[in-house]
């Protein structure tokens, strides 16, 4: 009987292991969550979409232009899923930054673009329990224009910038003052701190994009729909020619394609030279 009863518990506790070790490890289950993170005291919320395992190449997305704050985690969250739709990747983990626009001065926004790049490169490690290794940025629009702005500052595996802008504010807000184009809270907040164009065309120049076409630390892609609006295509020429001409840059691609704004996420040679430009790097 006393053997019986040894070889019944046995038989439970292998039962026990084989169960326990047959659960799930949340350390390398698939999610998507939303969690405010921090860097340097600099706050902001982003969306993680994490695939199966714990050692990851992380993209970072950042989304366009939004009309009201209320908006801003729906867009970041949108902008995950156009770029996870046209990365031929699946074990990539992407970080959708939610970053701030109506309540601040265009191009202030880089405070929170910067955290959430320093987060992942700096403590995405220890507080997700993961291993990062290669970082990319890709933004559209106002994306864009953030990524390209990261990289005259910090160095990354590579940077994505679809259709980014605004490129000259100078342009676009006397557009504006001018009425020949509808008012927009960007430039109505530069004009009530700066004043006009006309008045303070400098302050406008230093936020506009056409201010950042040197001293990128990595290799950059820039994705440009022919198709785009017409304020949007205005200086299109002239950045990238200044882009061209920057001495001190690392690589800098122009893909050149048929359509509008959104060309990346719709053009197949857009979405293979996307995905070329990461599986290169």
């Amino acid at each position: 009987m006393r053997i019986f009863i040894s070889l019944l518990l046995l038989l439970f506790l292998s039962c026990e292991k084989d169960n326990t070790a047959n659960q799930p490890n949340p350390n390398t289950s698939a999610y998507r969550i939303t969690k405010s993170i921090s860097y340097n005291s600099v706050g902001v919320n982003v969306i993680i979409d994490k695939p199966e395992g714990n050692e990851f190449d992380v993209l970072i997305t950042y989304h366009g232009t939004v009309q009201s704050d209320s908006d801003i985690l729906a867009s970041a969250e949108t902008t995950l899923n156009q770029f996870k739709t046209i990365l031929n990747r699946q074990d990539m983990m992407i970080v959708s930054v939610a970053h701030p626009q109506l309540n601040i001065l265009f191009g202030d926004n880089i405070l929170q673009a910067e955290a959430a790049l320093l987060w992942v490169k700096h403590k995405a490690n220890q507080e997700l329990g993961i291993t990062v290794n290669k970082i990319f940025l890709a933004g559209h629009s106002q994306g864009g224009y953030l990524v390209t702005r990261l990289n005259t500052m910090h160095q990354t595996n590579g940077v994505i910038a679809n259709a980014p802008g605004p490129l000259n504010l100078v342009y676009r807000c006397q557009l504006e003052e001018n009425g020949q184009a509808p008012a927009s809270y960007p430039c109505n907040n530069l004009r009530h701190i700066y004043g006009t164009t006309v008045v303070n065309s400098n302050a406008y120049h230093q936020r506009s994009l056409l201010n950042f076409t040197n001293g990128f630390k990595s290799d950059i892609l820039f994705v440009q729909g022919l198709n785009d609006m017409a304020i949007q295509m205005y200086s299109w020429p002239t950045f990238k020619q200044d882009v061209l001409n920057c001495t001190n840059c690392q690589n800098r691609q122009f893909v050149e394609i048929p359509g509008g704004h959104t060309a990346i996420f719709q053009n197949q040679t857009a979405i293979n030279e996307f995905n070329n430009f990461i599986n290169s790097r």
